[in-house]
């Protein structure tokens, strides 16, 4: 039962950074008169890939988007995340004291997960273990990624456990046979209902929880 392999999500797991993005996809929606609030991104886009988000907004709300409006939000984006994006409360210090072999997949853009790395200081310690949705059919929900970054890592899907913030997330994990853990210490989900989970998914929000959590599974024991 021991875990051979880690894989973090990226935003809102390593990175504090869901509260940047929501609120630069809502100032821009905003400018084409389409209204959205905190809680509609968190329910209905946290974990998915920027084009399954404007899929999804231009069905939701009948319009067209710009075709320059994905690479708009990005720039933004981009920008705001050189002058605030810090990392999750505590995950520096987990990521230093970790013996277990750790990788990063995320539903970000190769572009933007390499720019918040290198903005924490991080892009060394995960070079060349950054998996994204761009190099899969299928994005969260689906397995498809997690199966592909175990795979590259050599561990078997039963052997890996996943640290997700979404309920897309979380699926994906559970569809790959993974072990998984569901971090609340986001900045976006403090103060917000905790998130309906599945029996089997044990969610904790401070990241000084976490060795404890990690020696459970590593025993084999039940998660109190």
């Amino acid at each position: 039962m021991d875990i051979g392999l880690i894989i973090f999500d990226c935003d809102g797991v390593i990175a504090d950074s869901e509260v940047l993005s929501a609120s630069v996809l809502i100032e821009q929606l905003a400018g084409l008169g389409i209204g959205v609030a905190p809680a509609d991104v968190r329910r209905d886009f946290l974990g998915r890939s920027f084009p399954t988000v404007a899929q999804t907004i231009r069905q939701r709300f009948a319009r067209p988007l710009p075709d320059s409006f994905e690479a708009d939000y990005r720039a933004r984006l981009l920008d705001r995340f050189a002058a605030e994006l810090r990392p999750t409360p505590g995950i520096l210090a987990v990521l230093d004291a970790l013996q277990t072999p750790a990788c990063i997949a995320t539903s970000s853009s190769p572009q933007r997960v390499a720019r918040t790395l290198e903005v924490l200081g991080l892009a060394d310690r995960f070079a060349g273990r950054v998996f994204t949705a761009s190099e899969v059919r299928h994005g969260k929900p689906a397995p498809d990624l997690f199966l592909l970054a175990a795979g590259r890592m050599g561990c078997a899907p039963a052997d890996t456990l996943v640290i997700e913030d979404s309920a897309p997330g979380i699926a994906a994990a559970q569809a790959a046979g993974m072990r998984v853990l569901h971090y609340a210490g986001g900045a976006h989900l403090r103060g917000t209902d905790p998130m309906v989970l599945p029996d089997a998914v044990r969610s904790f929000d401070n990241w000084g929880d976490f060795p404890q959590l990690l020696d459970h599974l590593q025993q084999g024991a039940r998660i109190p």
